[in-house]
């Protein structure tokens, strides 16, 4: 009897999160009616079931068991139902166009029904017989919203413009929803960047990080303190509980103590945020790239004469300092097979070309030729240092001769070793090119990059340990792939390169890197 129940029962395992739509008494009975448990409904993705018993929360294989109760599910006409909540910056444009994509290729029907102007839902239906096979189930709102829903298992899936804060996984984890750091948990599907932007008749085309800093917290009021005119300056932000406010206030204001200015008029959405700074002409907006309007944007400087400009390519390379990766946030719990279907396409090429023309940054690799780096250069020379830094300048350029550069970068958290979100993120893209034999028979080298702080030789050991890191975090995860057939290595120049100023964090931060170079 025991080999009987252990062989029916062998696919049970305790899982957390219950979704409260499917609160319903079932009772689940093994086929020959050894064992039985009572419970209430917490999930069905098709395959097992999620039922809170006395014994806990347990998932059942639902091919071993009989469902009794009105809250039993069909197993022949299953409908996966997925609810995703959170920023409408994701929401409103990106994901439909991704299930969209999702629908097309995988010969299904996306219909949109319009519920409020908040909430929305796709219907996917089988092509060949109108048949529904799943609903995505669309909340737009804030970041903040998102997590919240999650927490109160209102929602499957987050929609984040910022990373997920201490306080938030704490509480997911103390909910047994996992930790959503680790990188199975949450994955990039898009990037973006905050963008400081005005009136196109405003004179101002440039401002430095530490500057930016000031007009957030008040210590900058005028724009004359810019080199513009003589009146006040008014700050145009997003509500304060959305993702994009959020993240400049982690940035910007949390590691100076500092709070906002009393000077900011909110917006709803980027779209209204532009509007109004291109109707101010002396408003100062932070908005995302994607929505940058008709306004102006400013280049990002510093007093040792750099500029950035927020570009696509600057902003897939995370060269630009303010790039805003979008996050997907998943709970420790098995979803449907169309939703994990969903969620493999978003990383597929095809995806990349759907996010592009959404108007988003795609993550999909790209080489830059060498005759393209003639800035990086160029500021590489400005501050060479004596005969060592010329010699180490040549030793990068002769090294570096005849390879391209790939936009997929590496940075890591200000003041530790473990890769900021974006970098977790490209360490399983990398890994997947090597899985599918992107790079056999090719060269691909790991170089890092330091900061100018401290002396030269520490800086260069530094660097040599990031690319040694970031090599052994890609390797190790790229399982199935063929690491024979592909020439690995790792190279550093230290403060060789720099891409930004050395005379702030974000600088310093931006500098701190490991390129993929290939041949």
């Amino acid at each position: 009897m025991w080999t009987t129940r252990a062989a029916i029962f062998a696919a049970l395992f305790v899982v957390l999160g219950p979704l409260a739509a499917w609160a319903q008494d079932v009772t689940l009975r093994s086929r020959d009616g050894a064992i039985e448990l009572t419970g209430t409904l917490l999930g069905f993705d098709g395959q097992f079931y999620r039922i809170e018993t006395q014994y806990g929360e347990l998932t059942v294989d639902g091919s071993g068991v009989l469902c009794d109760g009105v809250g039993c599910p069909s197993l022949t006409d299953y409908v996966a139902e997925v609810t995703i909540s959170g920023s409408a910056t994701i929401g409103r444009v990106l994901l439909p166009a991704l299930i969209e994509g999702f629908a097309l290729r995988n010969g299904l029907t996306a219909t949109r029904l319009a519920l409020d102007d908040r909430r929305f839902t796709y219907a996917l239906a089988d092509a060949a017989n109108d048949t529904v096979v799943g609903r995505f189930h669309m909340h737009l709102g804030t970041t903040d919203e998102g997590f919240a829903d999650l927490l109160a298992d209102e929602a499957d899936v987050v929609m984040a413009v910022r990373e997920i804060r201490a306080e938030e996984n704490a509480a997911a984890e103390a909910e047994g929803l996992g930790d959503l750091t680790q990188a199975n948990r949450s994955h990039v599907i898009a990037l973006d960047a905050i963008v400081p932007v005005v009136a196109p008749g405003n004179p101002v085309d440039a401002i430095s990080l530490p500057d930016l800093s000031a007009v957030l917290d008040g210590r900058i009021t005028n724009w004359r303190q810019l080199g513009g005119v003589d009146a006040p300056i008014t700050l145009h932000l997003k509500p304060e509980g959305s993702g994009l406010a959020q993240s400049l206030e982690d940035r910007f204001l949390s590691p100076l103590k500092a709070t906002w200015t009393d000077q900011i008029e909110r917006h709803p959405t980027d779209e209204d945020l532009s509007f109004g700074v291109t109707r101010d002409p002396f408003g100062l907006g932070l908005t995302s790239f994607a929505e940058t309007g008709n306004t102006k944007p400013l280049v990002l400087t510093g007093r040792c004469g750099f500029a950035l400009r927020a570009a696509r390519r600057t902003i897939k390379t995370e060269d630009f300092p303010l790039t805003a990766p979008m996050f997907i946030y998943l709970p420790a719990r098995r979803l449907p097979k169309l939703a994990r279907e969903f969620l493999a396409f978003t990383a597929s090429p095809p995806a990349q070309i759907v996010i592009r023309r959404a108007g988003f940054v795609d993550q999909a690799p790209e080489e830059v030729s060498i005759d393209l780096q003639g800035d990086r250069f160029a500021n590489a020379i400005t501050v060479a240092e004596g005969s060592a830094g010329l010699r180490e300048l040549q030793r990068m350029v002769e090294t570096l001769s005849g390879m391209r550069r790939l936009t997929t970068s590496f940075r890591f958290e200000a003041g530790a070793t473990r890769l900021d979100a974006q970098s977790r993120s490209n360490v399983m893209q990398l890994a997947r090119a090597l899985e599918t034999g992107a790079y056999d028979g090719r060269q691909v080298v790991f170089v890092g990059f330091s900061d100018g702080q401290g002396p030269a030789s520490a800086n260069l050991e530094i660097a040599r340990q990031r690319a040694q890191t970031v090599r052994d975090a890609v390797e190790q995860a790229a399982e199935t792939a063929e690491l024979g057939r592909i020439e690995i290595a790792t190279e550093a120049f230290g403060e060789a390169m720099p891409m930004a100023c050395d005379d702030s964090r974000w600088g310093r931060q931006v500098n701190r890197r490991v390129e993929i170079w290939v041949r």
